[in-house]
């Protein structure tokens, strides 16, 4: 068996074709390449790393999409440690900023202390969604008790039917905003409870001390799956959509718009919505035509604002902020460790945000900054934001916004193989679905399924 050839060459005859270049097919030809099989990877942008992008902010490392990575999530800890990349902790020390219904108060926790009702109505809430999270099996969600009846309502309709108080459903809505990028309306209460679960429960997911935010890599993400790629080399070709997948019975036929590879094996490693880009032939069967198209990505926006001074914390603030006025709605404090620049990071609102053009867009950041932390904010060395949802090529982030009665009709369909094709994805995870490490164990996984058969 050889490698592919150089991307120029535009055929490729291999074992195995990875359609795109996230940490979920990065992570699978990178296992099937150990183990000694021949892979191309085809990937559409001109970049690898997919949802995890890295740009810079005062000449910095800025993480446009996913960035932080905590306890348990020992696939992306492992790889990372392995490449020799390090992490650093996400700074916390301080108070945080809550501004809600017209005002702004400090306080300290995940969750703001709003008022003593408002306290005991989160407690009460968060007892009963971790209790229906226990009981849902990750690997086949649809097969739970109350499957159909918690599948066909939204997080929003479950909020209304346990009479949770407008501050907690405000609360849960900045929870959904962040998590799957849209409305608690929007989304099935099976798939927020199962994702839940599948982070650990939700002092594991919402945490920065011993939770999901705790760390961070000062070099960002990408620099993760560059690395990867680098060790790669040849088999990665970019700028190389995959357009169609023909299923014949040596395997499978792979058209790009760089070539054509055959393959006895395809990993389709992309979100569930964007595999309707691609023309299947023979057609897949009618039940993963609907998983696409009812398995949509959300919308999630991110701005940066650097500043000389990290000047929030001499007041004594964390740099860490909830707001229910957006369009900025959480912010984190990013700056680097060493001496240096302050680097405000914020969650964004797309709704609000993405229309608009770019000084509105940096005026309107900038005035939730200063609403949080003051005046000083509206004056940074340099500003940036990114906008998943208006990207050309496999458009939002950060991951699947899984609405209602999608799992028990779609969900048996969401990595089951069809002959020679797999699927892959941080959404095709059992655990730390819709984060870095789900992408790679399902890359793992996906690699796994075909070793067996090769």
């Amino acid at each position: 068996m050889t490698n592919p050839p150089p991307p120029d060459a535009g055929s490729w005859s291999v074992d195995v074709v990875v359609v795109g270049a996230g940490f979920a097919g990065l992570a699978a030809a990178r296992e099937l390449t150990r183990l000694g099989h021949d892979v191309v990877v085809l990937e559409g942008r001109e970049r690898v790393g997919g949802r995890s992008f890295t740009g810079s902010v005062a000449g910095l490392p800025a993480d446009m999409g996913s960035t932080f990575v905590g306890p348990t999530q020992d696939a992306v800890l492992a790889l990372a440690a392995e490449l020799q990349i390090p992490t650093t902790p996400t700074h916390h020390h301080g108070r945080s900023i809550i501004q809600w219904r017209g005002w702004a108060r400090p306080y300290h926790g995940t969750i703001p202390k709003l008022s003593l009702a408002g306290l005991i109505d989160i407690g009460r809430l968060r007892w009963q969604f971790e209790r229906i999270a226990r009981g849902i099996p990750l690997a086949d969600p649809w097969n739970a008790r109350r499957a159909r009846e918690l599948d066909a309502q939204s997080l929003g309709d479950w909020l209304r039917s346990v009479r949770a108080s407008a501050s907690s459903r405000d609360l849960l809505a900045i929870v959904s905003r962040v998590s799957w990028g849209c409305e608690p309306d929007e989304v099935s209460m099976l798939h927020a409870a199962r994702y839940v679960r599948a982070a650990g429960g939700l002092d594991r997911m919402l945490d920065v001390e011993n939770g999901a935010q705790q760390d961070r890599f000062p070099g960002g993400t990408q620099q993760i799956a560059d690395a990867v790629a680098a060790e790669l080399g040849p088999r990665i070709v970019l700028e190389a959509p995959v357009r169609r997948i023909e299923r014949n019975g040596a395997g499978v036929a792979v058209t790009c718009d760089r070539g054509r590879a055959e393959a006895g094996f395809v990993i389709v490693a992309v979100p569930p919505a964007h595999r309707a880009s691609i023309e299947f032939t023979p057609p897949l069967p009618e039940e993963y035509d609907e998983l696409a198209r009812h398995w949509p990505q959300g919308r999630l926006s991110k701005a940066y604002a650097a500043y000389s001074t990290p000047f929030w914390r001499a007041d004594g603030f964390s740099g860490q902020a909830l707001s229910d006025e957006g369009p900025v709605f959480i912010t984190f404090d990013v700056s680097p460790q060493a001496d240096g620049p302050g680097i405000l990071m914020g969650f964004v609102d797309a709704r609000a945000f993405d229309s608009l053009p770019a000084d509105q867009r940096r005026r309107e950041a900038l005035r939730c900054f200063a609403s949080l932390f003051g005046s000083d904010a509206l004056k940074p060395l340099d500003y940036v934001d990114h906008r998943w949802g208006t990207e050309e090529f496999a458009p939002g982030g950060p991951t699947a916004a899984v609405p209602p009665r999608s799992w028990t009709r779609s969900g048996p369909y969401l990595r089951r193989p069809v002959g020679p094709i797999h699927w892959a994805g941080t959404e095709t995870a059992d655990e730390w679905t819709g984060f870095l490490d789900g992408a790679i164990r399902s890359g793992r996984r996906a690699a796994a399924e075909v070793t067996a058969l090769l």
